[in-house]
């Protein structure tokens, strides 16, 4: 059952980073091909990251032909749907995004639990297969990454990690209640714009300027 779960997250989270992908390169006005790179490593690139740090070959890739046959469709039906219908995608954006961050922050924990793995590496393959491909796909089309900037994001897959690596979320039943969790959790954080706390030098900067000026006239 475990199994089938984990599969449902992986179809999940393939179709939403996929699609996630190929918006973003058709926003940066990249061609086809851009289009079909940015939604393969959005869907793929948190995985093959996560695989390197636990200790599984980056070749099992190429084993999920199922996977890739499912992107790449995914990625066609970006490309193709009317415009019309792409704005009303967007206004849905963060919605898709929390899903597919929800499902590959499970999956890849379940992943690193299912190998045995301490908890701190089940809480590391959550994150960076919730986040690494997002990360890879900002940074191809020229972008900040949302992550590592103010909003709250990783921090839901940190928990889903922890959730599932001390075994509090182990059944069909609480890894369901925690995928709804995870997505409500990140959209509530969009709705009323939480952020971790961060510091800029910018302002430290124009200050200690604005310093050196007036006492350059004095």
């Amino acid at each position: 059952m475990e199994m089938q779960i984990f599969e449902v997250f992986s179809i999940i989270g393939t179709i939403a980073f996929a699609m996630s992908g190929a918006f973003v390169a058709m926003e940066e006005e990249y061609d086809i091909l851009g289009v079909v790179v940015l939604g393969m490593v959005t869907a793929f690139g948190g995985g093959v990251i996560r695989n390197v740090l636990i200790g599984v070959p980056v070749t099992t890739l190429w084993s999920q032909g199922t996977f890739i046959m499912l992107a790449l469709f995914s990625i066609a039906v970006a490309f193709l749907l009317p415009i019309a219908w792409i704005g009303h995608w967007k206004k849905t954006e963060m919605f898709f995004d929390a899903i597919g961050l929800s499902a590959f922050a499970i999956q890849g924990a379940l992943y690193a639990d299912q190998m045995n793995h301490p908890i701190s590496a089940v809480i590391v393959a959550a994150v960076l297969t919730g986040i690494g491909g997002g990360i890879i796909r900002d940074l191809l089309a020229g972008r900040k990454p949302l992550v590592l900037r103010d909003e709250i994001y990783a921090v839901w897959a940190i928990l889903a990690g922890l959730m599932i690596g001390l075994q509090i979320a182990k059944g069909t039943a609480s890894l369901l209640i925690l995928f709804a969790a995870v997505v409500f959790f990140r959209m509530l954080s969009v709705h009323y714009g939480w952020k971790l706390p961060k510091r800029s030098l910018h302002k430290s900067e124009e200050k200690t300027a604005t310093i050196r000026g007036n006492n350059h006239q004095i």
